[in-house]
């Protein structure tokens, strides 16, 4: 394939923020006098869900998600030194870039949130649109926000290849009629991406260039 866009998720893709992810929520829900008794395994088998979904699914009653919410990103940056980078994720985006292949960002984190982490690891000269948690559009896997990406770079549907690594990646990209390409090191088990049907899998990022 000829690929134009890569289109990223962020967290289990790019950045290991699993520990402060999980600090970060737990500094919060206690913040709030809220009883939990989630463990960091338990976090770390929904990341890239919504977090109302999580919760609902650990029975921890949030009675005002939106407070969460402000806390939570509030101490996300004072763990964000404990997320780091996956190997050769820098090195690979640079390598795309040089080729001029446009490079984007899909999270299910705030738009705010995501810029931030953007900036953070010095990544904002390499990708040409960041697309995080908005309101009125849809989140993954729902197709909206890989369409609108594809529409605001104007390039065509068969020239992009989305990299995610859960299903909700997957699955936005199969209901977007894009190609998919799943990595095996992030938050879900090689069984779990493969029942998927990913279009291509990768142990290692840096084997998106052999596919591009």
């Amino acid at each position: 394939m000829k690929t134009e866009l890569v289109v990223f998720d962020l967290d289990g893709t790019l950045v290991d923020s699993s520990k402060t992810i999980y600090n970060s929520t737990v500094k919060a829900l206690d913040s709030l006098s809220i009883p939990h008794t989630l463990s960091k395994a338990q976090l770390d088998k929904t990341i890239g869900a919504h977090f109302q979904d999580v919760f609902d699914e650990f029975n921890v009653e949030v009675k005002d998600f939106e407070a969460f919410i402000s806390i939570f990103k509030e101490y996300y940056f004072e763990y964000i030194s404990l997320s780091t980078l996956y190997p050769n994720v820098e090195e690979t985006i640079r390598a795309l870039h040089s080729r001029e292949i446009k490079v984007a960002l899909l999270t299910t984190k705030a738009q705010d949130q995501a810029d931030r982490i953007i900036d953070y690891f010095n990544f904002r000269k390499y990708f040409s649109f960041v697309m995080g948690r908005r309101p009125n559009i849809k989140m993954k896997p729902d197709a909206e926000p890989l369409l609108l990406i594809a529409d605001a770079l104007k390039v065509p549907k068969d020239k992009i290849i989305m990299v995610g690594d859960t299903e909700f990646d997957i699955r936005c990209a199969r209901n977007a009629g894009i190609l998919s390409c799943a990595v095996e090191y992030g938050y879900r088990t090689v069984e779990q991406i493969a029942a998927e049907k990913p279009d291509f899998t990768v142990q290692d990022i840096s084997k998106l260039l052999d596919l591009v």
